[in-house]
């Protein structure tokens, strides 16, 4: 008996839709027979008077030609409380129809009495416009805040106990009255259309009272029945007076600056800020648009870029792929791209299994069979053990990601930053020429450059490793890039928790200043990378403008609909050791080699022999051995000539190009 209940309900619902066609019809029929008496009995012409009997066929020819007409084209088999525009021209259009053939059954049959042109057609237009006029009533009673009143409160009453229906958000969500109001930034296309969605949807939490628009067209003027404003017009007490919760900003054309710009423009107005727009991971891939609240990556000082092209997806079809660090971050996003390219095999590596495992399930369930993967739990350090996996796997490419990366925990464990990032990379490397691997991609920062602890100078040691191979017949390349936004341990998600609990948020230093990326942008720029690289290269990528970490504190802050300073506080808890003010990322294209990408350059960086990194890892190797966190801090500043200490590097900070480039890009903001 169960599985009959659908279609009893499926029934029941069906029935209820016809009776209110029948009632609907039966509305109409009325009208119909009331303007037929006006126009025929009441109120006849004085040029050609008509008799009773003709009258009354006139006006049942009218009837039922407008009738007829109207059910045919399934007037009333559509849901009018949701009319669109649409809708509303298939009325016009029937009508029209019915108006023609009722003035040409009338000339016709003479002795059903004749009547002039202008009298049909005001006949049938009275008609049109009551039905109109009835059907748009419909739905604004349906669509006005009950609450404002009472003489609305009662004609809803009247039509639902006539109609025998409930407002569905009486019934279901309980949102009358309870609705957030919302002004739109935008009276454009989608910004109507979003306007339009909200208010035909009975259920929405959202109410939008008006537009906010610079164009002078529209301004003053109403759009979609809301009023348009202009931005001057619009301050504290204007948003309280409605009052508005909530600003949605919906211009299509918007990019990362002209968001930042808006977002700076009324982040001080009292109320929160929200976008209606593709998510950030989904304007790369196409997707729809939706309300969300602001992506703190919006807030950058450049648009997130798009690097993969054709040729480098057609570069790793059909290869096996392995990549070291396959669960974290930056290891997981690249086997989401990977996977999408259509490898022979994807390989991925990770002494976590936990995370190695949550990125398996993840593209297990996306592409079932259709993707052949492998995953290897252990640490590159395990020189025996990935020498089996390579002899197993044989891969094509190799993306090397696995590193120790938390400066400060580094400091405090110089021994595992020099035995994890220097011999697990050396024993990747050397993995890679053993079987032949085509090509290794090595997964850099910007904390290499000039490095001021233990973590960079290991990266810059990393670096060194692979550019030595330039004569094997792998070819070996390094990419460098800035911070990545969401990243495990990067500060989002750290300064997300401490203003979640109430803050305070706590930086170390409110003059740092970093360069930033998004996940999936750096993932899609090792592979780019990778596909372009010939031997020994070492790229990097124009990454914009330095971004102050005080800034982003306080934009989250913001964003998450508090007041930097007075709900939440921001702390200063002083440098850690090994952390400079600036990271050295400040692309000087005289000093570097342009690529077919105009984001990604080639540093112009003169390789080490192999006899000379063996020296070099000879020393580290003797220093790690010795446990002693101290001595391979001096092995590490032997070994990695541009090693410097903090200290001395934030001393010169504010005569850094990198700082004077931040200062001058707040100012401007």
């Amino acid at each position: 008996m169960k599985p009959a209940e659908p279609n009893i309900k499926q029934e029941k619902k069906g029935f209820r839709l016809r009776k209110r066609a029948l009632q609907l019809l039966g509305i109409d029929m009325i009208w119909i027979l009331l303007v037929g008496f006006f126009m025929f009995l009441i109120y006849p012409s004085g040029v050609t008077r008509l008799s009773t009997e003709q009258a009354l066929i006139q006006i049942g020819i009218m009837l039922a030609s407008i009738v007829s007409v109207r059910l045919l084209m399934g007037i009333y088999s559509s849901v009018w409380r949701y009319g669109n525009t649409r809708l509303y021209l298939k009325l016009v259009a029937g009508d029209f129809i019915a108006g023609c053939a009722y003035y040409l059954i009338s000339r016709l049959f003479r002795p059903f009495g004749h009547i002039s042109f202008i009298r049909a057609a005001a006949a049938v237009a009275v008609n049109l416009l009551i039905s109109m006029s009835a059907r748009l009533f419909y739905q604004y009673i349906y669509d006005y805040d009950s609450g404002r009143s009472r003489f609305v409160r009662v004609i809803r009453t009247v039509l639902q106990r006539f109609f025998r229906i409930k407002r569905e958000n009486d019934q279901q969500t309980g949102m009358v009255g309870q609705q957030i109001n919302i002004a739109i930034v935008g009276a454009g296309r989608v910004g109507v259309l979003f306007a339009e969605e909200l208010m035909n949807n009975p259920r929405s939490a959202y109410r939008p009272v008006c537009f906010i628009d610079n164009d002078p067209q529209k301004t003053g003027q109403k759009v979609a029945g809301l009023n348009v404003y202009d931005p001057s017009a619009i301050n504290g007490k204007f948003l309280s007076a409605w009052p508005i919760q909530e600003l949605v900003i919906a211009i299509t054309e918007a990019d990362a600056d002209r968001k930042r710009e808006l977002y700076d423009y009324y982040k001080d107005m009292g109320c929160k800020i929200k976008v209606y727009d593709y998510p950030m991971a989904e304007a790369m891939e196409g997707g729809r648009r939706k309300l969300r609240e602001f992506d703190i990556q919006e807030l950058l000082f450049r648009s997130p870029k798009e690097f993969l092209s054709e040729e480098t997806r057609d570069y790793y079809r059909g290869k096996a792929v392995l990549i070291t660090g396959g669960g974290g971050s930056i290891g997981s996003e690249i086997a989401r791209q990977v996977a999408r390219m259509d490898p022979k095999r994807l390989i991925l590596l990770d002494v976590y299994e936990n995370a190695v495992y949550d990125i398996q399930q993840e593209l297990r369930m996306k592409y079932h069979e259709r993707l052949d993967m492998t995953v290897e739990v252990l640490t590159i350090c395990d020189r025996e053990q990935l020498d089996m996996v390579f002899a197993r796997c044989r891969p094509d490419v190799v993306l090397h990601a696995a590193a120790h990366k938390h400066v400060p925990l580094m400091e405090r464990n110089c021994v595992e930053a020099v035995r994890n990032n220097v011999f697990g990379t050396l024993n990747v490397v050397d993995m890679c020429e053993k079987y032949g691997v085509h090509k290794a991609i090595m997964v850099s920062t910007d904390k290499a450059v000039n490095p001021t602890n233990v973590m960079g100078a290991t990266k810059r040691m990393c670096e060194m490793i692979f550019l030595s191979r330039r004569d094997s017949k792998t070819s070996f390349c390094c990419t460098r890039f800035g911070n990545v936004l969401g990243s495990n341990g990067s500060v989002i998600p750290l300064f997300k928790r401490q203003i979640d609990r109430g803050g305070p948020v706590t930086i170390t230093d409110k003059r740092i200043i970093r360069y930033f990326m998004t996940i999936p942008e750096a993932a899609q720029l090792v592979l780019t990378c990778g596909s372009m690289a010939r031997k020994g290269e070492l790229f990097m990528l124009d990454m914009g403008k330095p971004v102050k970490i005080l800034d982003l504190a306080e934009s989250m802050i913001r964003l998450s609909g508090y007041e930097p300073y007075k709900e939440i506080n921001i702390v200063e808890t002083g440098l850690r050791p090994g952390e400079k003010l600036y990271e050295e990322l400040l692309i000087k294209t005289e000093e570097l080699d342009k690529t077919d990408n105009e984001m990604i350059f080639v540093e112009r960086d003169e390789p080490l022999s192999r006899d000379k990194i063996r020296e070099k890892l000879d020393i580290l190797r003797r220093a790690a051995e010795s446990e002693d966190d101290e001595a391979v801090r001096r092995a590490l500043k032997k070994t990695v000539p541009t090693y410097k200490s903090a200290s001395t590097v934030n001393r010169r900070a504010e005569e850094s190009e990198e700082m004077k480039k931040s200062n001058q890009v707040r100012t401007e903001g």
